[in-house]
């Protein structure tokens, strides 16, 4: 393929080793390709074992509004305080969290779980800001590495508490170790 070629959205390829896909993201240095038997690839545009098969002209680069938002939405994450809404399970809603001590002799104790979910999700957003202000604190690479592994196992800690939220995508994610 020569480099001079630029591939639109929909154009079909043929790679060496995926097989048969189409460009479904055009980006300055790279395509993001949907392969049938691999799923979704990012190859750099100066690959050359890629043979085209239909080519769609790329007058001008496309970006879906996913993607628009999904930049967007990290960017305000990164750069300011502004929390998002995250919502509660639906099976969850409006439930009771019972506290049950191993003593018999003492009451258990009964809390809202839209209250108990809320402080969760307060715990999050402030170890999203912990990390921004490590990111931008005058701390070494090593210290910020550091810290931020300790962020991460946190993370990981709080796994369990997944099960609370309504979209995976607001789920805690930690160290996979």
């Amino acid at each position: 393929m020569s480099n001079e070629l630029t591939l639109g959205i929909g154009s079909r390829v043929k790679h060496p080793q995926y097989g048969k896909g189409v460009v479904i993201q055009v980006y300055t240095d790279s395509y993001e390709i949907t392969f049938l038997d691999y799923g979704t690839k990012t190859l750099l545009r100066s690959f050359q074992g890629l043979e085209v098969l239909d080519f769609v002209s790329s007058e001008t680069d496309l970006l879906s509004f996913e993607k628009v938002e999904k930049v967007f939405t990290r960017i305000i994450r990164k750069f300011s305080d502004i929390q998002e809404v995250v919502h509660i399970g639906s099976k969850w809603k409006n439930g009771t969290l019972l506290m049950q001590p191993g003593d018999k002799n003492l009451k258990p104790k009964e809390v809202p779980i839209d209250t108990f979910f809320h402080k969760i999700v307060m715990v999050r957003d402030r170890l999203r800001v912990m990390e921004q202000k490590i990111n931008a604190s005058d701390l070494s690479e090593d210290e910020k590495i550091d810290l931020q592994q300790y962020i991460t196992r946190i993370y990981g800690s709080l796994t369990t508490f997944n099960v609370l939220f309504a979209e995976k995508e607001d789920y805690f994610t930690g160290d996979s170790k």
